[in-house]
C-alpha cells in the first residue's frame, strides 16, 4: 500500500514486462470502467492484485511463475494501467467490489487472491465483504489499521500533494498505458486521498474464518508488531508440537527486505506462496 511510497514510484512503473507464458488480455466493462485483465497459466483460479501506481508488468516475474500451476487472473485497477478512471473515490471497499464484480462477470464463483500492497488491503477488503468469494488469501505488505503504518510513513502523509508525482518519470510511464494520457493528476489526488481515508479493520479481520498468507518484509511499511497482531487475530501465533491443529492462516517475513522489495524476491515469495495455497504443512518431529 506503499501504500503508495515516492521512493519507490518511478522504479514500479518501469519495470520491464516479463515474458509470461502467453497471456491473453482483454478489457470487461466493470462498474461503470473498462477493466484490463489478462489470463495466464491453467488450474485453480488466482487472482493477482497490484500495489498502487502500478499495473500487470510491474508486478513482475512473480505472475507467470504462479501460472506454472494455477490459471492466473492479473488485474488492473481503476486509473491503473490500461483501465480507465471513473468519477468515483478511489477505496479499499470500491477496489474489492471491483474484484467482486470482476469474477461475477468472468463466471468465477470463487478463487484464491494474491495482492500486494493496495492490492493486499483490497483482497483483506474482498475477504471481509464478500467471504463467500475468497477461497484463500495471499496478503503481501498489508495493514488492517491506520496504526499499523511506520511512523515514518505516517509523517510522510502529510507531505504527500500530486507535484511530487505529476511532471515525473512515474508520470511518463503511466502515460504509455493510460487510456487517458491526461488523466495521471485526477488519479494521483484519489490516491492520495486513499491514504487518508480511516482504516480500522479489527473486529472484522477477528471474524474472517478464509485462511489468510501474511507476507512482509521486515523493513515493510507496516511494522513488525502490526504483522504479528494480524496474525494472531487470525488465530496464529500459538505453539505447536502440544496436540492442537496449527491455525490455517501464516505468516512470512522477508529479510532485509523493504516495501518495494517484496515483489522483486520471486523464487522466495513463490516458496511461501504454492505450499500454503497447496495446503501443506511442515512435519514436526512429533507428527
Amino acid at each position: 500500500m506503499i501504500r503508495t511510497a515516492i521512493i519507490a514510484g518511478a522504479l514500479l512503473m518501469a519495470t520491464a514486462i516479463v515474458a509470461q507464458a502467453e497471456p491473453v488480455g482483454a478489457t470487461i466493462e466493470i462498474n461503470g470502467m473498462q477493466m484490463y485483465y489478462e489470463v495466464s497459466g491453467k488450474g485453480d483460479p488466482l487472482i493477482v492484485l497490484h500495489g498502487a501506481y502500478m499495473n500487470i508488468p510491474a508486478m513482475g516475474a512473480i505472475i507467470p511463475k504462479l501460472a506454472e500451476t494455477h490459471e492466473v487472473y492479473a488485474l488492473e485497477f481503476q486509473g491503473h494501467g490500461r483501465t480507465t478512471d471513473i468519477e468515483r473515490p478511489i477505496t479499499y471497499p470500491n477496489l474489492a467490489g471491483d474484484v467482486a464484480a470482476f469474477m461475477d462477470a468472468m463466471g468465477i464463483e470463487k478463487a484464491d487472491i494474491f495482492g500486494y500492497s493496495m492490492g493486499a488491503a483490497a483482497g483483506l477488503r474482498l475477504a471481509i465483504d464478500h467471504p463467500e468469494m475468497v477461497d484463500q488469501l495471499v496478503a503481501a505488505s498489508v495493514a488492517y489499521d491506520s496504526s499499523g503504518w511506520q511512523p515514518a510513513f505516517v509523517a510522510f502523509i502529510p507531505q504527500m500533494v500530486p507535484e511530487l508525482f505529476v511532471g515525473t518519470a512515474m508520470e511518463d510511464e503511466w502515460k504509455k498505458l493510460a487510456p487517458n494520457p491526461d488523466g495521471f493528476r485526477g488519479v494521483v489526488e484519489k490516491l492520495i486521498a486513499l491514504e487518508h481515508e480511516p482504516m480500522a479493520w479489527e473486529e472484522e479481520v477477528k471474524a474472517l474464518k478464509t485462511p489468510i498468507l501474511i507476507i512482509a518484509g521486515d523493513a515493510d511499511v507496516s511494522t513488525l508488531e502490526h504483522n504479528i497482531a494480524l496474525f494472531r487475530l487470525l488465530g496464529g501465533g500459538d505453539m505447536g508440537d502440544m496436540g492442537s491443529p496449527l491455525s490455517s492462516s501464516r505468516l512470512a517475513i522477508l529479510p532485509a527486505t523493504s516495501h518495494t522489495a517484496v515483489t522483486n524476491q520471486v523464487e522466495l515469495l513463490h516458496g511461501f506462496i504454492e505450499p500454503f495455497l497447496r495446503g501443506e504443512i511442515p512435519k514436526g518431529m512429533f507428527e
